[in-house]
């Protein structure tokens, strides 16, 4: 289970992290009323919190809160939640046509659902030492050993099953949008997958009455009708009304569903999940970027779990909603679909659709619009252009060193990358602002995430040295700094990872008094409160062989959301950005930064 941790540590923790934020007089009221907090109403609030956790062993504390915070939020969630993880291309160039790799990639994801559904996939579990525990003779002990205490005998081989409850949302489920609250939808016994095309929705059922997938030339045959179909685009397309603010969103639905379209929108809330068919070839990273992240929204279903997007030329990505679940479950996911899709791939481009009457087994969806929709769907296209025109995306990859080298070096190499974002940003703006790092919870039943604070004392003080006082340092006393702050960062992943982080404790508690109707407590009303929450730089990793790339919009307007791999050779980062920030040129800080930082790990000198 996940633990609530001590108060006393979570405050130490948290003004640990205030402190590379505040001046000296900031810093002293801070932790004036976080010591009173944690005497006071703090106290009387956790221990209520406790108390709850306990009368509800079947989930963790983290749990209500969080979907809460997700599901009442109003702003659209496409740029502010959806994130997006691109797939590498198929490594036999010819399987990269649209409706080959369309085919492969639906029929290994129905092959991943009924394998779930079935009971059949693998646990998902954390190797610390795969040589002992990531062995088909471990498998096959732990098989026989009854579940209930399966996991201990994981634990003492330092494997560490992972939490697998958000993977049932990952099929025929949306969400709803809902006055003040969303809701989440799943509906298991729908048969049929939606595909959207030049902003047409078309449905067909991909399993038959028996559960049993259609042959996969009959899939191909499907989409191929679809591929074909010359209906001109609609002049008011729906998916617009998904980038919409919820509570708009709710109101234009229930005007829907009054208007005739109950059937229509039942049929997309349940599909399967959204194929997204692009009518134009990639044009190089950064395009990519734009079309995953969040594309022409006339060809998306934002609310969908999760939208399988593939273009013209055979790129893909998945585009997901991000109240059902995290990037580790849809990373499991897309791995599975990618491997299964590739080594045993269902057709080949010398493949034959199936001869069947595609055109009585597909069906298009038309939806009845008034006035008032019309002008909602006006609007929200306006909106939305203006967003996406606003936007900015760029990206580096630093081919001077990667994850092989760092690790020869001792250090962390997450560590050097987030001490690389810190660096540049004091570069380029002249001071250290409030960070976050994703950390997954999964380790614990029903675990989500935790923060991880990279910016520290440690990283200030190694980034001024680099920045502002490079000529009082010898390269030895630097190396120091580095180390220094890779061996403090690996702590906090570490707490992290294990439920011992701050700011999920600290929202659970705040969560609770507003719960109660309490007036909020002074702690929560201090502005370094409101800063420290306010991320300017919000960050998030991944490294997969499935997956080119991943990103995700700024979490504030004057932020930047970088997304970032450190591979074996090389560091890639993908920043989004506002036009209260500059992304090029923090991309090119971060650049010089991570330069700097390998040249003295080499013994290098370097010049300012």
């Amino acid at each position: 289970r996940l633990p609530v941790p001590k108060l006393e540590d979570t405050i130490t923790r948290y003004l640990n992290a205030q402190k590379p934020l505040l001046n000296d007089d900031q810093f002293r009221k801070t932790e004036e009323l976080a010591h009173a907090f944690e005497k006071g109403i703090g106290r009387e609030l956790h221990e209520q919190l406790v108390a709850q956790d306990n009368q509800n062993k079947h989930t963790s504390y983290i749990t209500g809160p969080w979907f809460d915070m997700y599901l009442k939020a109003r702003e659209p969630v496409v740029l502010n939640f959806n994130a997006f993880m691109s797939f590498n291309p198929d490594p036999k160039s010819e399987y990269n046509d649209q409706l080959v790799r369309a085919t492969n990639l639906t029929v290994s994801a129905i092959r991943f659902m009924k394998t779930f559904r079935a009971g059949y996939l693998e646990p998902e579990v954390f190797h610390l030492n795969p040589e002992k525990s990531d062995t088909e003779i471990f498998k096959k002990i732990i098989r026989f050993v009854p579940s209930s205490v399966s996991w201990f005998g994981a634990y003492m081989v330092n494997a560490y099953p992972l939490d697998m409850s958000q993977y049932f949302r990952l099929f025929n489920s949306t969400r709803l949008p809902k006055h003040n609250k969303d809701e989440l939808y799943t509906d298991e016994k729908a048969k049929h997958l939606l595909v959207l095309r030049n902003g047409n929705f078309y449905v067909f059922d991909v399993v038959d009455r028996d559960g049993n997938m259609l042959k996969p030339s009959e899939i191909q045959a499907h989409l191929k009708y679809i591929l074909s179909d010359n209906s001109p685009a609609p002049a008011f397309p729906l998916g617009y009304l998904t980038s919409e603010n919820r509570d708009t969103w709710a109101l234009l639905r229930k005007n829907l569903l009054e208007n005739g379209n109950e059937e229509a929108l039942q049929k997309v809330d349940s599909a399967m999940f959204c194929l997204s068919l692009d009518d134009f070839p990639i044009k190089d990273l950064v395009h990519l970027s734009h079309t995953m992240l969040h594309g022409d929204a006339a060809n998306r279903w934002y609310d969908k779990s999760f939208n399988l997007i593939i273009t013209k030329d055979g790129t893909a990505g998945v585009n997901f909603e991000h109240s059902w679940g995290d990037g580790v479950a849809v990373l499991r996911f897309q791995n599975e679909v990618f491997k299964d899709s590739t080594k045993t791939p269902a057709i080949s481009p010398q493949s034959q659709p199936a001869s069947v009457d595609s055109s009585r087994a597909v069906q298009k969806l038309d939806f009845k619009l008034n006035d008032a929709l019309k002008a909602g769907i006006t609007k929200a296209k306006q909106k939305f252009d203006a967003t996406v025109e606003s936007l900015s995306l760029n990206m580096i990859q630093f081919q001077e060193g990667g994850k092989e080298l760092l690790k020869q070096k001792k250090v962390s190499p997450d560590a050097v990358a987030q001490l690389a974002f810190q660096m540049a940003f004091l570069r380029q703006y002249d001071q250290t602002v409030a960070t976050y790092e994703s950390c997954s919870t999964a380790a614990f039943k029903h675990g989500r995430t935790e923060t991880i604070r990279p910016a520290s004392v440690h990283t200030k003080k190694c980034s001024e040295a680099f920045v502002k006082e490079l000529s009082k340092h010898s390269t030895e006393e630097l190396q120091n700094l580095i180390v220094e702050c890779s061996k403090y960062h690996g702590r906090l992943t570490k707490e992290a990872a294990m439920g011992q982080g701050f700011d999920r404790h600290l929202f659970s508690l705040r969560y609770l008094a507003l719960a109660k109707g309490m007036a909020l407590p002074d702690f929560y009303q201090d502005q370094a409160y409101a800063r420290l929450n306010h991320n300017i730089i919000s960050t998030s990793t991944l490294v997969s062989p499935a997956v080119q790339l991943g990103g995700f919009g700024p979490v504030v307007s004057d932020g930047f959301g970088v997304g970032y791999q450190v591979q074996d050779d090389w560091i890639g980062c993908n920043v989004s950005s506002y036009p209260a920030r500059n992304g090029k040129e923090f991309l090119e800080c971060i650049y010089k930064s991570l330069e700097d930082i390998f040249n003295v790990l080499n013994g290098k000198k370097i010049g300012s």
